[in-house]
């Protein structure tokens, strides 16, 4: 699969599969901005959007890192017009940032409720209304929204009732924008993996924990990789997870 030139904004690329997948996309040819708020490495928390970039270039891939709360549109936007104006145009967008706060319904601060689902939701609307006026003049692109198993499960112990209900209306988002883009050719789908997956920030935040049957980040590069290559005429409004994907479409090495 060749996104050779192909110039893909990956949010939450600081760390963990946001960050495997700016590889993912940088290796097979794409230029990538790199976005995420974390510009720097603090201690103990791994990685930042300038570690992602470089480690890209060290790889022989083209990256750009660049700030940006997907909360804040005027960010949003500074960050769609730097990769317009340094590259000429977006291509490939792909919604990774997100946050969980595990606590109760009864427990939940209002705060916290409403800044998962801003960040989950209404910034993968900023992202996504930012990049479409471009893609559906050139009618060409894709929009790749990043969700969860737990949109789905019952259960939310570990990442709390609002980061499941946040994930559960990115889907229907991606459903519905998929049909109002579709007469112009952009391609818009949800991506999950089927299960936990060992990440540095996973390792930080469950160190006790027994990760010997977490997944790593592979399949999820994989039906990413797939999903931003498509042409003309290719999947839209899907809703599945890495495994679905990659079993349905032979991922290239699934």
């Amino acid at each position: 699969m060749d996104l050779k030139d192909k110039v893909a904004i990956v949010t939450g690329a600081s760390r963990g599969v946001g960050k495997a997948m700016a590889m993912g996309l940088a290796e097979k040819g794409a230029v990538v901005i790199v976005a995420a708020r974390t510009e720097v490495e603090v201690p103990p928390m791994p990685g930042s959007i300038q570690l992602t970039a470089r480690q890209i270039r060290e790889a022989g891939g083209r990256a750009q890192s660049v700030r940006c709360d997907v909360t804040d549109e005027a960010e949003v936007n500074d960050m769609v017009s730097r990769a317009i104006g340094l590259f000429g145009r977006v291509d490939v967008l792909v919604n990774n940032s997100g946050i969980a706060f595990p606590a109760h319904a009864w427990e939940m601060p209002l705060k916290r409720w409403e800044l998962v689902l801003k960040v989950n939701l209404t910034g993968a609307f900023l992202c996504a209304r930012a990049v479409l006026p471009g893609m559906m003049e050139r009618r060409a692109g894709s929009i790749i929204n990043i969700s969860s198993i737990q949109a789905t499960q019952k259960g939310s112990v570990n990442t709390g009732i609002a980061y499941g209900v946040s994930k559960a209306a990115l889907e229907r988002f991606t459903v519905g924008l998929a049909e109002e883009v579709r007469s112009f050719n952009v391609a818009v789908n949800c991506l999950k993996p089927r299960g936990a997956v060992s990440t540095e920030g996973m390792a930080y935040l469950h160190a006790a924990a027994d990760r010997s049957r977490w997944d790593t980040p592979d399949m999820m590069v994989r039906a990413c990789v797939f999903l931003a290559s498509q042409g003309d005429g290719g999947v839209t409004g899907l809703v599945a997870t890495d495994e679905e994907i990659c079993d349905r479409y032979s991922c290239e090495g699934s």
